[in-house]
């Protein structure tokens, strides 16, 4: 299954490509990132991401589209840049009929790294390990895009959408925090909370 993962920006829309292959080996197949300029107007910038996300759809020619999804934070224009951004790749996708799947940041962070907290360089670090890459990938929406197809990949069979899907993912940072909370305490190191 050829998987593309799309980071949104509007300044940096990272688009990673991989191919998930028996037993859930993943291989690398492409990386860019889609580059528009902040002092070019909104509608001409949206146009070259979704002109470069249509490219890469059409080059690559995936079964899914892995996009990350959405979350309010404090920048209201980075999220409505992000949001733009999202919203052309997913509808980039609906016009070849390419079935779309939205996973949150914390999602991919669990997936590749074992922990939803991670940061950019644990994350670019364990991507490059994971598909067998000789260098870093860089910049970090790069290495996003390519842990958000590898995030879709790597989910438990048959894995749930929406709410359940949180649930889940809630559970497992719980046992994460659980287990290296033992790990502490065995190490002797006592905490009273």
């Amino acid at each position: 299954m050829i998987i593309l993962g799309v980071d949104p920006g509007l300044t940096r829309c990272g688009v990673g490509v991989i191919e998930a292959g028996h037993s859930r080996r993943l291989s690398f197949i492409h990386v860019d990132v889609i580059r528009t300029q902040p002092n070019t107007p909104q509608d001409a910038r949206l146009l070259t991401i979704f002109n470069g996300l249509s490219a890469k759809l059409d080059e690559f020619a995936p079964d899914v589209v892995s996009i990350e999804r959405v979350f309010a934070q404090e920048n209201r224009a980075t999220v409505l840049g992000t949001a733009q951004a999202a919203g052309l790749a997913m509808v980039a996708a609906a016009q070849r009929r390419i079935p779309v799947a939205l996973h949150t940041p914390t999602e991919a962070k669990l997936a590749i790294t074992g922990n939803g907290q991670a940061d950019k360089p644990q994350m670019q670090r364990m991507v490059t390990k994971i598909l067998g890459l000789n260098s870093i990938v860089n910049p970090p929406d790069a290495a996003d895009a390519l842990a958000l197809a590898m995030c879709h990949a790597l989910r438990p069979a048959g894995a749930i959408e929406g709410g359940e899907r949180e649930q889940h993912l809630a559970a497992a940072q719980k046992q994460w925090a659980d287990a290296q909370r033992k790990a502490r305490f065995g190490r002797g190191v006592r905490r009273d909370m």
